[in-house]
């Protein structure tokens, strides 16, 4: 007969007291490697830079496309900003010279239409010159400035504008940024086969601010007509009115610098008009309203508007 098994208590302290031995991992997996887009980094090249990864959330190289909207430059100390202070005291912007250098570029963005969509009333030609060679140089102009500078890390293009106006001392980035910005509202504020009238809660609410679509056709003409020099006429929606109303600014201003809310814009610049209209800049305006002027775009951006101010109690149709 076996004798029945003996369990002996082992004290835990031995356990405690125990080390295993280290063994080493002759099968170590090879680096993690974080695959990009364009380009693949080791995990192991980061060594050194847990500052920037933990901020930007990923490893970053000085090869990023022109298409992306990340813009970093420093402008902390250029002028008293609150919020650029506070983020440099934290470390996010930080003056390491062992970091690599990030530079990230603002693209080229495409009008929503062909560039021969909007003839006759806007050539090809006009299309070619001013969004080919115009508003490229202006983008061009601003990756340039901002090439020089470095860290103004995750604003977009709005913040972009809104930061470098400075409170109405413009820095040298403001002209290039605003273009930019104002450009690409531009293209987007036409559409091919444009002009008529506005529909529904937009026609309402400028019949109910201007007293008819017609005054408002003739004060946006008019401002059109009466702008001195180079500049632009907007309809926008004031916040602080909580109305619509037609401004016209000088040069490159755009009216988000004043907390406005663009809703369509026409470029008046004379290379916007020259090649179709020379120097009837009439004529221009008022093509622009009756033919290419996009009443969709701009209800699009009047009901995004309308999330941010409070126009009225919402008219409920009755069953």
């Amino acid at each position: 007969m076996e004798k029945p098994c003996q369990i002996k208590s082992i004290p835990l302290s031995s356990f405690r007291a125990a080390k295993p031995e280290k063994k080493q991992n002759q099968h170590a997996p090879a680096p993690v490697r974080y695959t990009y887009k364009y380009r693949e980094i080791p995990l192991q090249s980061c060594k050194g830079r847990r500052e920037e990864k933990e901020e930007m959330g990923y490893c970053c190289n000085n090869s990023f496309p022109a298409s992306s909207h990340v813009l970093l430059t420093d402008l902390s100390q250029r002028w008293k900003c609150p919020k650029l202070q506070n983020l440099r005291h934290k470390g996010q912007f930080h003056g390491s010279q062992k970091a690599s250098k990030v530079l990230a570029f603002y693209g080229l963005k495409a009008p929503p239409y062909k560039l021969d969509a909007l003839e006759p009333h806007m050539s090809r030609r006009t299309l070619e010159m001013h969004w080919g060679d115009h508003h490229r140089g202006y983008v061009e102009g601003l990756n340039k400035q901002l090439e020089k500078d470095d860290i103004l890390y995750g604003h977009t293009l709005d913040e972009l504008v809104k930061v470098t106006y400075n409170n109405g001392n413009p820095l040298p980035e403001f002209n290039n940024a605003a273009q930019v910005w104002n450009h690409d509202f531009f293209w987007e504020s036409m559409q091919p086969g444009g002009g008529d009238m506005p529909r529904l809660g937009l026609l309402e609410q400028i019949e109910k601010d201007f007293g008819s679509f017609t005054n408002f056709k003739e004060k946006f003409l008019e401002a059109a007509l009466t702008l001195f020099g180079s500049g632009w006429v907007w309809l926008v929606l004031k916040r602080n009115e909580r109305c619509l109303a037609v401004v016209k600014t000088s040069n490159a201003i755009n009216p988000i610098v004043w907390d406005d809310i663009p809703i369509i814009s026409l470029d008046v610049w004379e290379h916007a008009y020259y090649l179709d209209y020379k120097n009837d800049k009439g004529k221009y305006a008022n093509v622009f309203m009756n033919h290419l002027v996009s009443w969709n775009a701009a209800a699009a951006r009047m009901a995004r508007a309308e999330a941010f101010v409070n126009l009225g109690e919402p008219k409920i149709p009755i069953a």
